[in-house]
């Protein structure tokens, strides 16, 4: 009599299974509809092929399009094998090594034939066409459990060395799984831990496209071999492609890259690979800022220092990120030796130093200075700190991702029965920023644990009980702010909470975050004398609000499309002649009201009022104030706004102040 296996559903009833039988099998029993919408199953908490069979009682939940997180995630893993497919079909000879889902799709790396050479973008259309040949086929996606030296000798005989090389690293107690797709001598095999769909017939040929070629290094090691990464975007059906691709159009016109250039605010060169020359103008978006910041941390308590931006790299031991960040700071010999011998520019012996990639351990060497009493707590230490970090050239990205940033950095250091108001007035204080900054949507995620840790286990419970609660009480622990726990991606030394604002296009950018860390104050020896005199260790928050200012500035740009607040605004008004007789009062004005303290230029030049209308509204100039004749006879200004299909608005000199006054004012100081 064949075996029998309770299947539990997540409407509480239980159906009994044979022995062999597969979640795609349960679909089917309940209908055909929901046999036709399951993409694949959740069995006992983990995701797996709807075709692989049960090994025990198990929970199972069918995943179907409506599940839009993991139905998302599984197409795109199985476009990017059907890429793959597609391109060793039409270019024998290619290798292939990994090919992960993304964020908005999929890539996957290649290593060409060495007599066609690397992939160009002029190849996209071939293999789009051919990929969607492969999904036609829908040939089942079968998963095979295999040994791992047979994988290495299955792909060292078709000449896969990169698959080769890969497998014998996997973890020694790790199933090995191969999946295939065709049969016979035409079956196409790949390396792959899953899960995939039944077919490759279950993805929509019109719903996916492919975007870009790059370079990439194998392993992400500039010494290995560079192959080429062919990207692509994939979603469940074509209506959301094309959404998707409306908003790729508009990301395109809101790009900071080409505002910031149109808008004279910075640039980028080699010179400087990673860091930013801020213009006059950029600069003073920085400034106000920083001002409107500086502001917001005075009214809530906390206190700002400056730290140094070299340490010895003991310290940086001591702390716990020479091992675990290493690769990624700019390390620099403590002394560099007179070399006029001929000798060694650093010696063997040398004592190193680093520039400082974040600015937690030198707050918590300040916070040792003196004695600190459990009655000073807690202390709120505010830093907008420069930082310099190592990251690899292709991944900087415009202000956006550089190696010399300015956080707007912060550590509360606490007693634990502070902890939970602390974390909810910090939340507060976000919320009430983002929304003088123009942003009105954003989701809480709680990152959890991750496998490589310091601390004990009871520690990280502790903490992460904490956050979640302080989530909990604020009342941001629902849908509406899009509360979700993240398992694994907190870092080594704490969990974190992370704020996501939304922007007008609908992207996310992972901004504000704040840590609850016990594990820095003690390898730092941090302590406060309590009640009963004796020394306790203090809670360490780390916080963040823009998180650095090259990158939030960057998002400010693309959310406004770079007409920004006129509180930011470089050139919050020009005063532009019609003709040349009013040249006299146009200055007059600009004079006046650069008098009242708003930022405000004058447009003389021997130009035609269109020409300059076009001019200002390219640079983003929110206001630009017409004056002619009439005007300097009657004291008035014709104002016309940026962007406003309104007929533009006659007003007196001291009506253009009261306006300028009430809309340019910071949100704090209205």
């Amino acid at each position: 009599m064949s075996k029998m296996f309770r299947i539990s559903l997540p409407d509480g009833t239980v159906r009994e299974m044979p022995e062999g039988s597969t979640p795609a099998d349960v679909a089917a029993a309940i209908g055909p509809g929901l046999a036709k919408a399951a993409l694949a199953a959740r069995v006992n908490g983990e995701v797996r092929d709807i075709m692989r069979p049960f090994e025990e009682d198990s929970e199972l939940a069918l995943i179907t399009a409506r599940d839009e997180k993991d139905a998302l995630e599984l197409v795109r893993h199985d476009y990017a094998h059907v890429l793959a497919e597609a391109v060793q079909k039409l270019f024998p000879g290619t290798q292939i090594t990994f090919g992960p889902a993304t964020d908005d799709g999929f890539y996957y790396d290649f290593a060409p034939a060495a007599d066609r050479g690397p992939f160009t973008d002029e190849d996209l259309p071939a293999i789009e066409e051919m990929m969607r040949k492969v999904i036609a086929a829908d040939e089942p996606l079968i998963r095979e459990v295999w040994n791992r030296e047979d994988v290495r000798d299955f792909f060292a005989r078709t000449g896969e060395r990169f698959k080769a090389e890969w497998v014998m690293e996997l973890p020694a107690d790790q199933t090995i799984t191969m999946y295939r797709s065709g049969k016979g001598e035409d079956a196409w095999m790949d390396l792959c831990r899953g899960p995939h769909l039944a077919s490759t017939g279950k993805l929509d040929p019109q719903a996916f496209k492919l975007t870009r070629v790059s370079g990439a290094y194998w392993r992400g090691d500039p010494k290995n071999p560079m192959l080429s990464r062919v990207y692509g975007t994939a979603w469940l059906n074509k209506k959301q492609l094309a959404e998707h691709l409306t908003r790729l159009e508009e990301a395109g016109k809101r790009d900071h890259r080409k505002l910031g250039q149109a808008m004279d605010l910075f640039h980028l060169q080699a010179e400087a690979h990673g860091s930013v020359f801020w213009h006059p103008k950029g600069f003073l978006i920085w400034r106000q800022l920083e001002a409107y910041m500086r502001r917001k941390l005075d009214a809530a308590g906390y206190l700002e220092v400056k730290t140094p931006q070299v340490m010895d790299a003991r310290q940086w031991e001591k702390s716990g990120h020479w091992g675990k960040y290493r690769e990624n700071m700019f390390v620099i010999p403590d002394e560099v030796p007179n070399t006029e011998d001929e000798g060694p520019l650093v010696s063997d012996d040398a004592e190193w130093m680093a520039l400082k990639p974040m600015n937690c351990p030198a707050h918590v060497l300040i916070f040792k200075q003196g004695i600190t009493s459990y009655r000073d707590l807690p202390l709120r230490m505010a830093e907008f700190g420069c930082c310099h970090r190592n990251e690899p050239h292709g991944a900087l990205h415009g202000i956006m991702r550089v190696r010399q940033f300015t956080q707007d950095d912060a550590h509360i250091f606490c007693r634990e029965d502070q902890l939970v108001q602390e974390v909810r007035d910090f939340c507060d204080l976000l919320d009430g920023i983002y929304r003088d900054l123009g942003f009105d949507k954003y989701a809480v995620k709680l990152a959890l644990r991750p496998d490589k840790r310091f601390g004990s286990e009871a520690m990280w419970d502790q903490a992460e009980a904490e956050l979640r609660e302080a989530v909990v009480s604020s009342g941001r622990a629902t849908e509406e702010f899009g509360w979700e726990e993240l398992p694994g991606e907190g870092a080594f030394y704490a969990p974190k909470l992370e704020f996501h604002l939304t922007d007008a296009i609908g992207r996310t950018w992972q901004v504000g975050t704040i840590q609850s860390d016990r594990v820095l104050p003690e390898r730092l020896d941090a302590s406060y004398v309590g009640e009963d005199g004796e020394r306790h260790r203090p809670v360490m928050l780390h916080r963040a609000i823009l998180g650095t200012f090259e990158r939030f500035i960057g998002i400010l740009i693309e959310h406004f499309a770079g007409n920004l607040p006129l509180w930011l605004t470089p050139v919050q008004a020009v005063v532009a002649t019609i003709v040349s007789d009013a040249d006299g009062y146009a200055n007059e004005v600009a004079g006046k009201l650069q008098a009242a303290g708003f930022r405000v230029e004058a447009d003389t030049r021997n130009e035609k009022i269109n020409y300059k209308v076009r001019e200002h509204s390219l640079a983003k100039v929110p206001l630009l104030l017409v004056v002619g004749k009439r005007e300097a006879e009657e004291g008035t200004v014709a104002v016309r706004r940026l962007g406003s299909e309104e007929r533009q608005q006659v007003l007196s000199l001291d009506e253009a102040i009261a306006m300028l006054r009430a809309e340019a004012t910071p949100p704090d100081l209205r």
